[in-house]
């Protein structure tokens, strides 16, 4: 299994390595006439960015010291994105090319016709334009004398002025690939630079109502506010956490729930990053589960300290709320610590008459919250894909990718959550911090 596992971390070394040489082909040696300066400088950036990537993903791995993971982050996961949709662009343009070789060709054939057109018609005008030799025919003489010019005068003599030295054209080849490089890193570069500006800008309020059959009337409008997937660490810092809590609390909700993926780093680095959590503010206080980030954290640890900020755990519990129970369990990513879901413990015994929310933080455990009785999970987890087209793979490994959807009697709302990992870029998927709305049939 070991062998395996080494052959295809070399399989995909090997692979990340042939569409980066791909990449530099086609941007950096084709848009280039040779060995030079702009040669030289692509090379170095495509060796670099790399290089900085792997060493970001390790640095946070390995728990190297904050302010280098710092350093590296940036421009490490930046490339991560960059290079994504570089060689997405770059398929495209493979497609774009050929059209446009047969463009050039097509349009400079027709230049060359039309010039040779009329340099016929200028030499012809030109030869009958020409000025005659006069002449004069003596009287009774068939012989043609010629009459004596008048003399010339002097010609001054001037000094000829040397021509100036012409900078080739490119050749066709070279301009397309030139043309189509351009094309390629600005839509790459643009694609990137919006799905950052949309991240780190903060997450905008989308508002679901959700009606459930057992909720009482006197719980009717219920607003939950669910944040998931905040991910503090080397990029979001305290600014983030503090644009989140102010965007929660400008909601005014009746209950916060936090689930999962808060964190990624130690409380030792991150604290200062989270404590403006402590200004969450609701009617019912504001709870929180564990996600599959904690556990590569510290999740002990990070449950102390969200506890000290004032945020209620649920670890595999609930608790009753007027009109509901609320209850909570730790990820699946914990059952390698010995932990993980109970929902046994979390929701056997509960009097099913009452409406229940669940707060999970991976979309796959519905399938326990449906044979509990579970009236609405509340999730997250997925990012929604993140980057386009990873949405595509993102569905086949959740069974819901974002929004609201229900399985038999329960019903199911995931969060595309409100930071993100990795590159601080969205693609396709916005982030979100949600106000679930509950309902009741009885209003």
């Amino acid at each position: 299994m070991a062998v395996l596992g080494v052959l295809v971390g070399l399989a995909v070394l090997a692979a990340f390595a042939a569409l980066h040489w791909y990449a530099w082909r086609r941007l950096v040696r084709d848009t280039t006439a040779g060995p030079g300066r702009a040669r030289r400088a692509g090379t170095v950036v495509f060796v670099a960015g790399p290089l900085l990537m792997f060493a970001a993903l390790v640095a946070g791995r390995a728990g190297a010291p904050f302010p280098l993971q710092r350093i590296l982050a940036w421009p490490g996961y930046l490339w991560l994105a960059l290079s994504l949709y570089l060689l997405l662009a770059l398929l495209v343009g493979e497609l774009a090319r050929p059209l446009l070789g047969w463009w050039i060709r097509r349009t400079r054939s027709g230049r060359e016709t039309g010039h040779s057109v009329e340099g016929d018609l200028v030499e012809r005008a030109s030869v009958e334009a020409a000025p005659k030799e006069p002449v004069s025919v003596e009287a009774g003489s068939e012989k043609p004398v010629s009459v004596e010019a008048a003399p010339a005068a002097p010609v001054p003599t001037v000094t000829p002025t040397p021509t100036p030295t012409l900078t080739p054209a490119p050749s066709r080849r070279l301009f397309v690939s030139r043309v189509v490089g351009g094309a390629v890193a600005a839509a790459a570069v643009g694609t990137v630079g919006y799905g950052a500006y949309g991240v780190l800008s903060g997450p905008r309020v989308k508002r679901v109502t959700v009606p459930l059959a057992k909720l009482p009337r006197g719980a009717h409008g219920f607003r939950i506010a669910v944040v998931s997937d905040v991910h503090l660490g080397p990029i979001l810092g305290r600014g983030f956490t503090q644009r989140v809590v102010d965007t929660v609390n400008a909601t005014q909700p009746d209950l916060i729930a936090v689930v999962g993926d808060l964190v990624d780093g130690s409380v030792e680095d991150l604290g200062p990053a989270a404590a403006p959590l402590a200004g969450l503010r609701s009617r019912h206080g504001a709870y929180f589960v564990t996600g599959n980030h904690e556990y590569f954290s510290g999740a002990e640890q990070w449950v102390d300290h969200v506890r000290e900020l004032g945020l209620h755990p649920l670890r595999n519990a609930r608790t009753e709320l007027p009109g509901f129970d609320l209850a909570g369990v730790d990820d699946v990513a914990g059952e390698d610590e010995g932990e993980g879901p109970d929902f046994a413990r979390a929701l056997g015994d509960r009097d099913r008459a009452r409406a229940s929310v669940l707060l999970a933080h991976q979309p796959v455990v519905i399938h326990d919250a449906v044979k509990h009785g579970v009236d609405l999970q509340l999730s997250g987890h997925t990012h929604g894909g993140q980057l386009w087209p990873g949405n595509l793979v993102a569905d086949l490994a959740n069974p819901t990718l974002a929004g609201l959807e229900r399985y038999g009697d329960t019903q199911l709302y995931v969060s595309r959550g409100a930071g993100a990992w990795g590159p601080p870029v969205r693609v396709g998927a916005p982030s979100d911090i949600t106000v679930v709305e509950l309902a009741s049939r009885d209003a």
